[in-house]
């Protein structure tokens, strides 16, 4: 039963639906995903065309919007919303520690979240299109990972989109991992560096936080293990429009004077594992690389193993020396399997994933090279996320896709700028500017 209820200016609906696990076996196991509709309060009752939001990741439910907020406002504006948390995320059938060994062990699970990937999604929207439109095309505003699966879905059923909208999420169509994180960590150097022209007194802030770590063994109230290396992928955050301003503050009052000497502060180790655990969204981690797995090449930790090329990263020897501390960005590692309470019994299916090498094909090259939905995306120039030349590449790919590049917002672009980003992502591709 879907039920209805009120937030300032908006009407919320409650919506679930069952899907098959496997979209190849629908008479197998199925799975539960959970979606908010929303409209506008003087709308409810209205007839109005469909906007499907698809969340960044993989691994997040979709946004907790209270009223009118953020790019919702201006979507509200003239569409009828659904909100979609995508499998295992959110209030979707969960996939986590403590849920994840009811599949059995290790291969088993490690079976059952390959089933968790941009092809899978795009099967599911399918799905709840059919009970949500009663058949009738719909448009698509998909955010970063959002975007790869918007991409997905021109792919492998362009007939369901009226429209697709994508901000900081155009893929590579073909590179691999290892591609990807060759191209990443040059960009994450560069975030960094601006960070530091900014707030130079952080240089030295995080180089004895980093040599404090290097000689005291850290474990967080949480349970996780502080490493140099957990704290260098602090550094996510300065892809974000505020994370650079955010770094600056946590690393100010890293510190506090004890009996026993200088020894990080709780308040600092409270933020710190609050922005470090993978306890809200552990399939983050688990899937992530994946999502670049096209063909039988395993993705083998390639950041873990591409990092490697870039020694400057390498804390010990930046500390040994006089350089400042690196941070890193958007990569996940097998260490984090380790130190993180959330994500350490599913250290061995993480493994299974990391050495799969029957990954199918996520995107269809002739198939969008012929597309006729009209697609609008935004990339921002120096995403620290989802990078702009493989992004425009893929752009020059798809037919009729106009871009919109910015330098004015960084990835989250969607929910820093307001209504302003939809708002332009809808007048590109109406051809109104």
């Amino acid at each position: 039963m879907s039920i209805s209820y009120r937030q300032p200016g908006v009407v919320l609906t409650d919506r679930r639906f069952t899907v098959p696990l496997d979209h190849a076996d629908p008479g197998g196991e199925s799975i539960e995903l959970y979606a908010r509709e929303v409209v506008a309060g003087d709308k409810a009752g209205g007839e109005l065309p469909w906007l499907l939001y698809l969340q960044g990741g993989p691994g997040f439910g979709a946004n907790r919007f209270v009223g009118r907020q953020a790019w919702l406002d201006r979507a509200l504006d003239e569409y009828r919303v659904l909100l979609l948390d995508q499998r295992g995320t959110g209030s979707s059938t969960p996939a986590t520690r403590q849920t994840l060994p009811q599949r059995g062990g290790p291969a088993a699970q490690a079976d059952y979240l390959a089933h968790f990937r941009a092809d899978s999604i795009v099967r599911d929207c399918e799905a709840v299109r059919a009970e949500v439109t009663g058949g009738a095309p719909w448009t698509v505003l998909g955010q970063s990972f959002g975007g790869f699966c918007t991409v997905s879905y021109l792919s492998l059923a362009p007939e369901g989109l009226d429209t697709a909208l994508i901000t900081g999420g155009l893929p590579s169509l073909d590179a691999h991992a290892d591609d990807v994180y060759r191209a990443a960590y040059p960009r994450i150097e560069r975030k960094v560096a601006a960070h530091y022209a900014r707030y130079p007194q952080d240089i030295e802030r995080a180089r004895r936080i980093a040599d404090h770590l290097l000689t005291h063994d850290v474990v967080l109230p949480n349970g996780y293990r502080l490493t140099v290396e957990a704290f260098q992928s602090l550094g996510l955050m300065l892809g974000s429009g505020d994370g650079s301003h955010r770094l600056h503050h946590l690393l100010a009052d890293a510190f506090v004077r004890t009996p026993a000497g200088h020894e990080l502060a709780d308040a600092f180790q409270e933020q710190v594992q609050n922005l470090l655990s993978f306890a809200g969204h552990p399939l983050y981690a688990l899937v992530h690389e994946s999502i670049y797995g096209q063909d039988a090449r395993p993705t083998a930790w390639a950041a873990e193993r591409v990092r490697a090329e870039f020694p400057r990263f390498d804390a010990a020897k930046t500390l040994a020396g006089d350089e400042p501390l690196l941070f890193t960005g958007e990569t996940i590692h097998p260490w984090m399997f380790e130190t993180d309470p959330a994500l350490r019994p599913l250290r061995e299916t993480a493994e299974l994933l990391a050495a799969r090498a029957d990954w199918s094909p996520l995107y269809d090259r002739n198939r969008l090279a012929a597309n006729e939905v009209p697609v609008a995306a935004a990339v921002y120039h120096d995403d620290m996320y989802v990078d702009a030349g493989h992004s425009l590449r893929t752009a020059r790919a798809i037919r009729g896709l106009r871009t919109w590049v910015t330098d004015e917002y960084e990835h989250d672009g969607l929910r820093s700028g307001a209504p302003r980003v939809l708002d332009r992502l809808l007048a590109v591709v109406r051809d109104e500017v």
